[in-house]
């Protein structure tokens, strides 16, 4: 059931929870069941309907002073028609004809804040009203002195109605009042200088519409009407937005004058269908003869997205809403995001083929491959690499080639040219329809399964670094004749002080039976200090890059530097700790990768192929084509989640047939595979995103207004990481290895936010009061949510067994498993736990 947006008109408002800091309190609108079921079909915005509920206020004695009766009336005000309505259009050119706007008012009470637009209204010349008459009529003490409840008597504010629940704007609020002197409407916004908190609904207030209209009036010039027009207005998450970056009432205008042509826009819902069924994920049902048009679903994605491929390059940069400083800071975190897990499985790789993929292949490879996807895709904020996955996979051929004796440059590509092959097919025959089957807790399920994997990988090498440094010794000279001539003369010392003992036949001294013989600090070296330091280094650049990225959350320095800085957590961490690892403790040798020197680009002697190794890889590339089509397509649709509000459509064909050219490419010239990768793609699109905050039931949540969906970023940080093969060895070798496994901590970490799965699974934990209001526990029975969620780590669990066993060949089927996690959702789980609970809980929140 679709998301609908209404407003909510409250003539009598009162409290059920108690007062606000400043003595104003919002009441809470909680409707039953039945009620949100009719409030998602529409009917109380078709119909007006109204809602009449009586409201006692108890007391323990109710002959006490402050006692009283309240009347509520809810009443859900239809939006304004800005296409068909005209009294929209002559309301706010009135309103900019004899503006009335206070920017950053420092006032924070409500009652100052209402009396200083009473004054800038006087002030400017737009009538004149007695200040005292107009707050009296703006609040009601129903029950006179004796009662000091302090409500406000009118107001319209947004609220969202979903199948499940309902959800208030509170960062605005249109106060509407009938005044008996005035003989003409007036309007005043006012723009606080930071969020208030005035109550229940109303925890962050930024925007004060105010209302004044004469009693009696045309109905159509009623203060309703009029406040109509304007909370459809700030209706709109990203228009409240653009008025907060307006520096002048000029500006402030101009953007009151942009949402009319906006609203105004008569074919914006076909557009915005369209771009609905661009999607695989959404449409009719899955049918057979889907698969047999050849090309049409590229054609679409094509003829979809060249249109807007200029504004990829313009958005942020031209115009008014320009963001250079936004694009600079993301295009820096891509730029380490990328390079050093490049670094890292390069180095993996260098290992497993013997140099054959080396950490200098890898760098060239990400950077060719991400300049074409950056300039090509249908989708710019989706992020390629050569992943974990694709590095296990080529130490499995280089297994394969030792086994059997094979070439491996010729192999490899053989694996590559048929995996493309398979790639372009699926694009060409719409297989991405299959998205269609994925549903958001499986990919949630692979999403956490990845994160594991790069903490898994973090602690591997960590345990690696301990077995080598922390128990074994490490001689002072790698010369071994020396190092036996010293530890000969050590036993001959030992033998002089307890007696003579003969000497074996090659030599050497016997030491005496049960002796114990230390060997000085010149000969062997102390290493254990090496292990810890890596530690340390891993976890303090894990610390302080999430301590950074979560001070965007913090009231320290103002919101622009911490935006900076949250930015910028990773690349600070990661200079900050290799400065501490490869300067301050110069004395410690770290371990670093190795780089070696050769050509960059390998070219295939196919000639050393027999037709069964070429019919073997043929077998090997469909495998690899699997796993990258899972992981391309779930990646490309975790980017696209509705919270992330992307407006310009995906390209799943488009961009599968790209990955597949792009790895023909890379096949060709010996270098590393790649495909989307989470959570980069995801984390690219926060970087780009204005986010608002909202507090629901003491919960903290943050909401994505919109997202720059430009190229640039990506296009810049791949040619900077392709400039980063000219700083081999010096200086990327002075980033030490723990320093990347720290940067695997901080994007697994990071990847969580916005997980479902972790949510739940974190209820676990908690005990029932202090469960967030989020719409599955509003609408599924709690043991159903639990379940579900055991159920969801059980897959993962089976995952995990798959994807991390020590056995190279068991990972080559891991594709086959992913693929095996559809069925279980739509066929196993709906017959433990209802369709509709397993439907809600797979849908976003609300």
């Amino acid at each position: 059931m679709e998301a609908q947006q209404v407003l909510h008109f409250v003539p009598s408002d009162t409290s059920s929870t108690g007062r606000s800091k400043n003595g104003y309190v919002f009441q809470e609108m909680e409707l039953q069941d039945g009620e949100q079921e009719d409030c998602g079909k529409g009917s109380p915005v078709a119909n007006k309907e109204i809602y009449d509920s009586q409201i006692q206020i108890s007391a323990s004695d109710p002959d006490c002073s402050g006692f009283g009766l309240l009347n509520t009336t809810r009443k859900y005000v239809k939006p304004m028609n800005f296409q068909e309505e005209v009294r929209a259009h002559r309301d706010l050119d009135g309103f900019l004809a004899q503006a009335s706007i206070l920017l950053d008012e420092k006032a924070a009470t409500l009652d100052d804040v209402l009396r200083r637009m009473l004054t800038h209204v006087v002030e400017d010349g737009h009538g004149s009203c007695d200040a005292d008459e107009v707050m009296n009529s703006l609040f009601t003490d129903a029950g006179g002195k004796e009662f000091n409840v302090h409500l406000l008597s009118e107001t319209i504010q947004g609220v969202t109605a979903t199948s499940t629940g309902i959800r208030y704007q509170q960062s605005w609020l249109c106060i509407l009042s009938n005044v008996r002197s005035l003989q003409r409407r007036h309007v005043c916004i006012a723009r606080l200088e930071r969020p208030q908190n005035w109550g229940v609904n109303c925890c962050e207030a930024r925007y004060v519409i105010l209302i004044l209209a004469p009693p009696r009036t045309k109905s159509t010039k009623t203060a309703i009407e009029l406040g109509r027009t304007f909370a459809t207005m700030f209706s709109d998450i990203s228009f409240r937005q653009k008025l907060l970056e307006a520096k002048s009432e000029e500006e402030f205008k101009q953007e009151l004058v942009c949402q009319r042509q906006q609203l105004s826009i008569a074919n914006e819902k076909q557009e915005e269908e369209e771009v609905d069924n661009s999607d695989p994920r959404k449409g009719k049902a899955l049918q057979c003869k889907d698969f047999l048009k050849a090309g049409k679903g590229v054609y679409d994605d094509l003829r979809r997205r060249l249109p807007l491929y200029p504004s990829d390059f313009t958005d942020g940069i031209t115009g008014k809403d320009r963001c250079l400083l936004k694009y600079t800071t993301t295009a820096i975190f891509l730029y380490i995001a990328i390079l050093l897990p490049a670094i890292a499985f390069g180095s993996l790789n260098d290992e497993s083929t013997r140099g054959e993929i080396d950490v200098q292949k890898t760098i060239v490879g990400q950077s060719i491959g991400g300049v074409i996807y950056s300039l090509f895709a249908g989708s710019p904020l989706v992020i390629p690499l050569t992943t974990a996955p694709l590095a296990i996979f080529i130490s499995v051929i280089r297994g394969i080639c030792d086994d059997y004796d094979l070439d491996f440059d010729a192999f490899y590509a053989c694996i590559g040219l048929w995996n493309s092959l398979f790639l372009i097919l699926g694009g060409l025959f719409n297989v991405s329809l299959l998205m269609k089957l994925f549903k958001r807790s499986t990919e949630e399920v692979i999403a956490l399964f990845i994160s594991i994997a790069f903490v898994g990988d973090a602690v591997k090498g960590t345990i690696k670094i301990f077995q080598h440094y922390y128990h074994a010794p490490t001689f002072a000279t790698t010369n071994s004749t020396a190092l036996l001539l010293q530890i000969n003369e050590l036993l001959e010392k030992a033998n002089n002080q307890t007696g003579t003992s003969p000497g074996n036949h090659n030599g050497t001294v016997s030491p005496p039976e049960h002796a114990l013989i230390s060997l000085p600090e010149s000969l062997v070296l102390c290493t254990r200090e090496r292990p810890v330091l890596c530690l340390l280094l891993m976890l303090g650049t894990l610390w302080l890059g999430y301590a950074l990225y979560l001070i965007k959350r913090s009231p320290y320095l103002n919101a622009k530097i911490r935006e900076v800085v949250s930015d910028c957590a990773l690349p600070i961490s990661v200079v900050i700790f290799s400065f501490i690892g490869s300067y301050l403790f110069i004395d410690i040798q770290l371990p670093q990768f190795s780089v070696h020197d050769g050509p960059i680009f390998n070219f295939p002697p196919f000639d050393k192929l027999s037709s069964m190794n070429t019919l073997s890889a043929f077998g090997l590339g469909f495998l690899l084509a699997l796993l990258i089509f899972i992981d391309q397509n779930i990646v490309i649709s975790l980017t696209h989640v509705p919270e992330h509000k992307l407006l310009k459509g995906t390209a799943f064909h488009w961009d599968l047939m790209l990955t597949g050219f792009i790895n023909i490419l890379m096949s060709c010239l010996g270098l590393p595979w790649m495909h989307a990768a989470f959570p980069h793609s995801s984390l690219h699109a926060r970087q780009l995103a204005k986010v608002e905050q909202h507090v629901e039931n003491g919960h903290l949540y943050s909401t994505i207004v919109s997202v720059k969906e430009t190229r640039l970023t990506s296009l810049a940080a791949n040619i900077l990481i392709g400039l980063s093969a000219f700083m081999l060895p010096i200086p990327l070798q002075w980033i030490p290895k723990p320093v990347l496994y720290g940067l695997f901590l901080y994007i697994a970490a990071t990847s969580l936010d916005g997980n479902q799965m972790v949510d739940r699974m974190a209820l676990l934990l908690k005990e029932q009061t202090s469960y967030p209001p989020t719409h599955y526990v509003r609408r599924v029975p709690q043991r159903k949510v639990h379940y579900f969620t055991a159920l969801q780590m059980i897959q993962l669990i089976i995952l995990c067994a798959f994807g991390m066993y020590p056995l190279p060949y068991m990972k080559m089927v891991f594709p086959l498993l992913m693929i095996l996690l559809v069925p279980v959702r739509t066929s196993l789980l709906p017959r433990v736990i209802e369709a509709k609970y397993l439907d809600i809980m797979d849908a976003q929140h609300m």
